[in-house]
């Protein structure tokens, strides 16, 4: 249906003048342009046009605590947000599949409704989020932070990347810090961002020097001191996004997703197809899988759309057990090692490892390991995140020398390609074995930059005593890669303070 041009004209003119007449500084309802109840449905206008976001916004803003908060860092830092409109309202786009969850848990905890907007200000609402400091996941988490509350980072997966599993994190962390600083919000976000110890220490300065103990009047790192504006400048636009002439995405107010148990492990694809979902939508709301499959031990549970749980549930009730995931039942031959067996089957030899229980590499000829590989057409894994299709005609092409320990399904994640391009490129077979020294093509883009749904980007400053060899191993990447990403010439010292662009992807990480 359409509008009249006299009606929408009349709207245009109302939201227009709405939104000059409000005060930008100003919070709560006041300054809404809100028409409710209005009969103009004969012009083809819906009786309720919400300007303010919806009713998803508006509980999330009946949470606020510290809206009244008032400094010049937030009103710079609100204003600075109007200028970039487009951004904020892209970044809350994205939050759409995770706010309404996240909501639901802060509500259910009692925790003041700013913290909703925390992954605003931490990642972008984006679960790939990676930092220079191997922070990852929409609530930051370094590994050390990560692993002391309970998240999981492996070969299979990382639960900092998970929606459930890292938001418990974050508001049990959260919770943690609010109460070591007796309710006080606002340090608890600061400590959030820079740590509780050094909160601590800065309070102790203060003390000793007879100045007030509040957040505002703390000696901090810039980053901190412009972390806590940041997150009450995006809450003041939510207060009022008319008079910063931002639109807030209209979002449901109930949780898009539920946790469904699978009782044991299960191939990404095949529960995307149980669900009736295309991979590349399952995994939106599940981006805590590295690889095929979840993980052997578990946690045994995925995020499956509320209208599509049911129908989940019930294929997967009737799905025989020897196609949840294919184990591939591999007997050793002479000679072969587990680098051998990890090549041939596109894994690696920490995952044989673990499946089957082995402390060391040593392997008897004639016995049996268990190999766990992906059930469907290796298409379908890279459709998975979108990493792009290279092609000669588009892009340069490379050489990439074995290294020991490489198998070919490693080798085309590092670089971001599909491994049956890979195989296409060198012409080989799905029997072939790659060994040490041998030298494979790899077609990439114009820049030999790494292109990929979740390769992130991050400027690395070089520090007294690292080196080439032990930044790649930080961050999972080759040195060759490092080298060109950065025109390092071979022999060439790197130097304290030097820049360097490293190109990560993020699900190639681990914490080990």
């Amino acid at each position: 249906m359409h509008t009249t041009p006299s009606i929408l004209t009349a709207l245009v003119i109302l939201l227009v003048t709405g939104c000059a007449a409000v005060d930008p500084n100003q919070t709560g309802n006041a300054g809404y342009a809100l028409i409710e109840g209005q009969d103009i449905t004969a012009a083809g206008v819906p009786s309720r046009v919400q300007l303010n976001g919806g009713a998803f916004w508006q509980q999330v803003r009946s949470d606020f605590r510290l809206s009244d908060t008032r400094h010049e860092a937030i009103s710079k830092r609100a204003a600075l947000y109007a200028q970039n409109a487009w951004q904020v309202e892209n970044i809350l786009k994205r939050g759409e599949p995770y706010l309404a969850y996240i909501n639901h848990e802060v509500e259910k905890r009692g925790f003041p409704g700013e913290v909703v907007l925390l992954p605003f200000v931490e990642s972008g609402y984006d679960p790939f989020a990676y930092s220079n400091g191997r922070a990852a996941g929409l609530w930051q988490f370094i590994p050390s932070t990560g692993k002391y509350f309970g998240l999981q980072q492996d070969w299979w997966y990382d639960e900092r990347r998970d929606v459930v599993a890292s938001t418990d994190a974050a508001l049990n962390y959260l919770d943690k810090l609010q109460k070591e600083f007796n309710g006080d919000w606002l340090l608890a976000f600061a400590a959030y961002n820079a740590g509780g110890g050094t909160i601590r220490n800065a309070i102790k300065r203060n003390r000793e020097a007879g100045k007030p103990t509040d957040f505002w009047h703390l000696e901090l790192r810039e980053e901190t001191i412009g972390y806590v504006p940041k997150l009450l400048a995006i809450c003041r636009i939510v207060s009022n996004p008319g008079g910063y002439g931002i639109q807030l995405p209209v979002i449901d107010s109930a949780p898009g997703f539920a946790v469904v148990e699978t009782g044991d492990q299960l191939d990404i694809v095949v529960a995307a197809e149980l669900a009736g979902m295309e991979t590349e939508a399952f995994y939106q709301i599940n981006p805590g899988f590295n690889h095929w499959a979840t993980h052997p031990d578990g946690p045994h549970q995925l995020a499956i759309p509320v209208d599509k749980a049911d129908t989940f549930s019930k294929n997967l009730a009737e799905l025989p057990a020897s196609e949840r995931v294919k184990w591939v039942r591999h007997r050793v031959k002479n000679g072969e090692t587990l680098s051998n067996i990890a090549q041939r089957y596109q894994t690696t030899v920490k995952v044989l490892q673990q499946t089957n229980n082995l402390e060391g590499t040593g392997i008897r000829a004639g016995s049996h390991l268990l190999v766990p590989v992906a059930a469907k057409d290796a298409s379908r894994y890279a459709a998975l995140d979108k990493r792009l299709q290279h092609t000669r005609n588009s892009n340069s092409r490379m050489n990439y020398q074995v290294q020991n320990g490489d198998s070919l399904w490693a080798i085309a994640h590092q670089h971001q390609v599909p491994v049956a391009k890979l195989k296409e490129w060198n012409k080989l077979n799905s029997g072939s074995l790659i060994k040490p020294g041998q030298q494979l093509v790899i077609w990439k883009d114009g820049k030999g930059t790494p292109a990929g749904k979740h390769v992130r980007t991050i400027n690395y400053t070089v520090r007294s005593g690292d080196s080439l060899y032990g930044i790649s191993k930080k961050y999972s990447v080759s040195i060759a890669d490092l080298q060109r990403w950065n025109n390092i010439r071979k022999g060439k010292y790197l130097q304290p303070g030097q820049k360097l662009k490293v190109h990560i992807d993020v699900t190639r990480l681990t914490s080990t």
